[in-house]
């Protein structure tokens, strides 16, 4: 027994033992704590729930125009969705016409549906109908707390205008308050064709500053106000498609597929080692390693895991185990012409190479173009399955082959029936 092999080989069977609990179970040991791979890897869609939309713009638009409002339209949707605290929301645009919104993890999913498509046409108009600034006019736009006549500070949305709204403003401020009349000198703040604050004009406003009374609470204010900041869609949009999927769907489905994928892990592991006994043992480290591999590379991203995407784990996986079969059944053949333990795993690594490449590589190329032409849960299933392959390929081409030559070295094992002659 060779003891310094030995040695390195166990070492590296517990550091991968720790490694594997701690992505499982989690480490908390006081001030170290290390969250499960599970709380780590963010989910998508259809595993924490939330919303998915599907715009159309209805427009007879075509070509470059077409394109120029419907990106316009894309980061409007942007910013409001920002406004809601959704972590990385997933807008793209599918085909010439349709914006397609996911946002994962929403609890309010009727807020997300009502303020994403909303135009949020801001207007200030006189009392003969003159709109005097739009809001295309707005610089700034936040909650602000006004004191009113019982003393009390309530929300109002306080509104800076640009040079030219500033300029418009206070012009037409300047007329309506010379005029003796309350009734002429009303100014109607109209948000999407509906009036929701008339206040009086008494004073000239020079500052280009003005405030939007309506009876607010902090969300409808600060809702109002991510509106009128956002600005108005270029385009109207119209819902094609709407699914609101909830959390506890969501999460027995990750259940489900967790079982399951343990269960076809496990099964994997047993035929490995009845059929190849020793390689058999080796490669299911190396598929232990690989799926941490595959996580760690997911965390490190911030890669959404979806319904999907744990389909493309899973295939990725059963593309590991072949890679290691082919492998395993040339060194097979190298020990049955009577060559040693040693050189048939070289002869049986290299001779087996180009037949793990191609397929590897085959299946690579399929998964950069889903990733590439796809969308939603396509280019989640697309992103999973590349991580996994190229993962697949580093370890049974150099980790399987580093380990078991390690093993050789240890001469714990010298008989070749064990090695599947």
């Amino acid at each position: 027994m060779n003891l310094r092999n030995t040695i390195v080989f166990i070492l590296i069977l517990a550091i991968i033992g720790v490694t594997a609990y701690s992505a499982m179970s989690g480490v908390d040991l006081g001030k170290i704590k290390i969250q499960t791979a599970r709380e780590k890897v963010g989910l998508g869609l259809d595993l924490a729930g939330g919303v998915y939309v599907l715009l159309e713009a209805q427009t007879n638009e075509t070509g470059a125009e077409l394109d120029k409002k419907v990106d316009q339209a894309m980061t409007i949707i942007r910013q409001r969705v920002d406004s809601l605290g959704v972590a990385e929301p997933n807008i793209v645009r599918e085909g010439n016409k349709r914006i397609r919104v996911e946002l994962a993890g929403l609890k309010d999913t009727q807020q997300a549906i009502d303020m994403i498509g909303k135009t949020a046409q801001l207007q200030f108009i006189d009392t003969e109908g003159n709109i005097v600034v739009t809001g295309k006019n707005v610089k700034k736009s936040e909650v602000a707390f006004q004191q009113v006549s019982t003393g009390v500070e309530e929300p109002v949305v306080s509104l800076e205008f640009d040079k030219e709204g500033a300029s418009s403003f206070a012009e037409a401020t300047s007329r309506l308050a010379s005029k003796t009349n309350d009734q002429d000198k009303i100014i109607f703040i109209v948000l999407d064709d509906k009036v929701i604050s008339n206040p009086v004009v008494r004073t000239t406003i020079n500052d280009g500053k003005a405030v939007i009374e309506g009876g607010f609470d902090v969300q409808s204010a600060s809702e109002l106000a991510t509106l009128i900041r956002a600005g108005a869609l270029p385009v109207e949009l119209k819902e094609v498609q709407t699914s609101i999927i909830g959390p506890t769907l969501g999460l027995e489905s990750l259940d489900r597929s967790i079982y399951a994928g343990a269960i076809g892990l496990a099964l994997i592991f047993l035929f490995m080692i009845i059929i190849y006994r020793v390689p058999g043992f080796i490669a299911d480290i190396s598929l232990t390693i690989y799926v941490l591999i595959v996580l760690g590379i997911m965390i490190a991203l911030g890669v959404k895991l979806t319904l999907p995407g744990i389909a493309g784990l899973i295939l990725s996986i059963g593309m590991a185990v072949d890679a290691n079969i082919v492998i395993f059944e040339r060194i097979k053949e190298e020990l049955r012409v009577g060559k040693t333990i040693r050189t048939a795993v070289d002869s049986g690594f290299k001779r087996a190479l180009s037949s793990v490449l191609d397929a590897n590589v085959t299946t690579l190329i399929a998964g950069l173009v889903l990733y590439y032409f796809g969308s939603g849960p396509i280019k989640g299933f697309g992103v999973t399955l590349i991580i996994g392959i190229i993962s697949s390929m580093i370890t049974a081409v150099f980790i399987t082959k580093f380990l078991l030559k390690l093993f050789i070295g240890t001469n714990l094992v010298k008989n070749t029936k064990l090695y599947g002659a």
